[in-house]
């Protein structure tokens, strides 16, 4: 019996010095957009970061596809050892799981929330030659002119297209949305005349406001952006009570182990007050989540009923 409880206490003592040891190799951040996206932006800002904290390389991996869904499913998929992990922003975990039909994972069974990396705002822009300088004024032409502005998104189902749609819904309006396939050809023909108006990522389209290519209204926060100080949050202009923020978080496996799930949410809110960090999202107007795995992952199941709503009163339908 002595001997069996020498054992067991040392398989013990073998499985807590394991856990103190991670990471003792590079670890893998899949990203599940492409390289260049805002999601992208943000994994490799971390990356850098979190290589200081941890001690061993962050080596991100793009895989885009499947409506966000490849990479995430890659991440449930893989070993719960904390050597592969994801980001996880708002249209992977709270929107896309009301448009695919069959899903190849469970959000919430096979998804750990790790930690919000950050918080954002979409930036409701207009095109420069349409004479409309403020929320209000956009509220009150579009309904004297039901269906006649249109609305562009970088795809159905973005975060913008369901900005529009609930901007839409309170506001009482008839405004045409169009999908493109993909941010940059919809602000190039923003910006063009082509379309009316945009809600973006303001990561995206802000250099185009800064640079008056675009005409910018309002941020879809509850707060104005640090990068826009002088913008009104949609709320503020004419829509009492307008929310549409966005966020990018990190997530892993399930069923990762505690001790290594609170070292890499440690090691990720310690990135995020880094002066490296803060100076990078500063430039592009988003600002540092942080939190325990437990706050992100009731952020995650909010958004998901807010924008599971949304969709399923506007019957939006991916292509």
């Amino acid at each position: 019996m002595r001997t069996l409880i020498l054992i067991a206490f040392a398989l013990l003592l073998h499985a807590g010095s394991a856990h103190a040891e991670y990471p003792d190799h590079p670890i893998r951040l899949i990203v599940p957009q492409a390289a260049g996206s805002a999601t992208d932006t943000a994994a490799r800002i971390l990356a850098n970061e979190l290589q200081r904290e941890l001690g061993q390389p962050v080596i991100v991996d793009d895989r885009p596809g499947g409506a966000l869904t490849l990479g995430l499913d890659l991440v449930a998929k893989s070993a719960p050892d904390g050597y592969t992990i994801g980001m996880g922003p708002i249209g992977g975990l709270a929107i896309t799981r009301h448009m695919v039909a069959k899903m190849p994972f469970d959000i919430d069974r096979d998804l750990q929330p790790i930690c919000l990396l950050t918080r954002g705002h979409l930036l409701l822009a207009t095109s420069p030659k349409l004479q409309i300088n403020s929320v209000q004024e956009l509220i009150d032409y579009a309904k004297k002119n039901p269906g006649k502005l249109t609305n562009a998104s970088s795809s159905n189902g973005s975060p913008g297209h369901l900005g529009g749609e609930l901007f839409k819904y309170m506001t009482g309006t008839q405004i045409v949305h169009v999908p493109y396939r993909g941010g940059a050809a919809a602000i190039n023909d923003l910006m063009a005349g082509h379309v009316d108006i945009m809600f973006e990522s303001l990561q995206s389209i802000a250099p185009f406001a800064s640079s008056g290519a675009l005409k910018a209204l309002g941020v879809s926060g509850a707060t104005r952006s640090p990068a826009f100080p002088n913008l009104p949050t949609i709320a503020e202009a004419g829509v009492p009570g307008y929310l549409a923020p966005t966020w990018t978080g990190v997530v892993g496996p399930a069923g990762l182990p505690r001790p290594i799930l609170d070292k890499l949410n440690a090691a990720i809110n310690k990135a995020i007050v880094s002066d490296g960090f803060k100076e990078k999202f500063a430039k592009i107007g988003d600002e540092g989540g942080g939190g325990t795995p437990e706050d992100f992952g009731k952020i995650i199941k909010a958004d998901s009923e807010k924008w599971g709503e949304v969709i399923r009163r506007s019957g939006i339908k991916l292509d």
